[in-house]
């Protein structure tokens, strides 16, 4: 499994105070649901698996010297399981962000789990912002990537959200058909 990558020293003044450590469970979730989608699709892991695996033996551990953040259990349940069980509806979503030529299942697949991660809360999880949303799997693509990949990740998030959820975005909502 791929490990991420570590993270910068975040200076003492942007530190969040405490009373947002369930955000930090959340960011812990997510990064867990992206590791968890990429584990599956290298490995043919079904959900129940990979949710008992990662709960008994990533979450909150220290695996091969590397400390994986604790989360949330019930939202890293909720997204890895809506990521996969959604598919369907969220893959064409997806390939309708990309660029012409470049569709979903051409990308790598951490990419590929981080971009159906977010998808998924985009537009199954409406009690989370979809600015926040795009802005958590855009430092989740971070943790994997220094490239130009937390780019992608931002602009095709943010396709998706101002589809999905365009008054969040200031856009007049699509007037309902007769």
């Amino acid at each position: 499994m791929s490990q991420p990558a570590e993270t910068p020293a975040v200076p003492e003044a942007a530190k969040p105070e405490p009373k947002s450590a369930p955000l930090s469970l959340r960011k812990g979730a997510r990064l867990a649901v992206v590791q968890a989608l990429y584990e599956m699709e290298i490995s043919d892991k079904g959900v129940i698996e990979a949710l008992a695996e990662f709960e008994a033996f990533w979450i909150g551990q220290e695996v091969d010297g590397v400390v994986h953040p604790p989360a949330e259990t019930a939202f890293f349940r909720d997204v890895l399981r809506g990521a996969v069980e959604e598919q369907r509806a969220i893959d064409p979503k997806l390939d309708a962000a990309l660029t012409k030529g470049w569709p979903l299942r051409r990308l790598e697949v951490v990419l590929r789990a981080i971009l159906r991660a977010g998808a998924y809360e985009l537009m199954f999880r409406r009690d989370v912002p979809a600015r926040a949303a795009i802005s958590e799997y855009v430092d989740v693509a971070h943790s994997f990537y220094s490239g130009d990949e937390p780019g992608l990740v931002n602009a095709v998030l943010d396709r998706v959200g101002r589809e999905t959820r365009s008054t969040e975005f200031g856009i007049p909502a699509a007037p309902k058909k007769a």
